[in-house]
């Protein structure tokens, strides 16, 4: 069986390559020849590579003979921790895969009615351009925010990675919320109603970096290292 190739939804977005079932497929070099060689298509893919089991040199050949057709490797989504960890070596993105492959950009990710409003939503992957994150309570997001991208909760904002697109904690005016990331680089911050841009000079090595509010205005400080966030 071939892979299929999903033209991404807008200009800037992947392309969605997604893998056969494993089941019946004789390789992934086969199915992807056969997904991708009469397209027309250029630029980055997100690989969705499902139950496969995938290790560092079949992704290496699955990004060659994705170059010779003009298409780029960026980012695997994958069930298995193989496969994540294989693609991480070669510098690719990576998503742990859900059930819906459907790519993050062009739809907000709202929480479910079943995340409580105390509680902290945990993301794994980075956002890119035109995706919005958000959340009724806290939210932790293992990987970077990129530009163009935005994450916003109703209580802390957490990332685990570099913060460069836009944030906002405390949307709807909680001024004890705080924005903590290992960079804090942001197009903008929003803290409650105040906003803010981030820190011209490089952090502190080693040192994450909070955003809260003192006076009514945005102050960036090292993070706490606790949990619950405190003074």
């Amino acid at each position: 069986m071939a892979a299929a190739l999903i033209p991404a939804q807008a200009p800037g977005q992947r392309h969605l390559l997604r893998l056969p079932d494993v089941r019946g497929s004789a390789g992934v070099l086969e199915a992807v020849r056969f997904g991708v060689g009469s397209t027309a298509l250029q630029g980055a893919v997100q690989l969705h590579a499902g139950d496969w089991l995938l290790r560092v040199r079949e992704l290496r050949a699955v990004a060659e003979l994705l170059v010779a057709q003009q298409l780029r490797l960026e980012q695997v989504l994958a069930r298995r921790p193989e496969t994540l960890v294989a693609a991480a070596a070669l510098g690719l993105d990576t998503q742990s895969a859900a059930a819906d492959p459907e790519p993050v950009a062009s739809r907000q990710l709202e929480t479910a009615a079943s995340q409580a409003k105390a509680g902290l939503l945990i993301h794994r992957g980075t956002l890119h351009s035109g995706d919005h994150l958000q959340s009724e309570g806290s939210l932790l997001l293992l990987g970077d925010l990129n530009p163009g991208a935005r994450i916003s909760a109703a209580g802390h904002v957490l990332v685990w990675g570099r913060l460069r697109g836009i944030a906002h904690a405390g949307r709807h005016g909680d001024s004890s919320a705080r924005i903590v990331a290992l960079q804090l680089r942001p197009l903008q911050l929003r803290i409650a109603a105040a906003v803010a841009r981030g820190p011209a000079e490089p952090p502190a090595s080693g040192m994450a970096e909070m955003a809260r509010l003192v006076n009514g205005e945005i102050r960036i400080d090292p993070a706490s290292p606790l949990w619950p966030l405190s003074d």
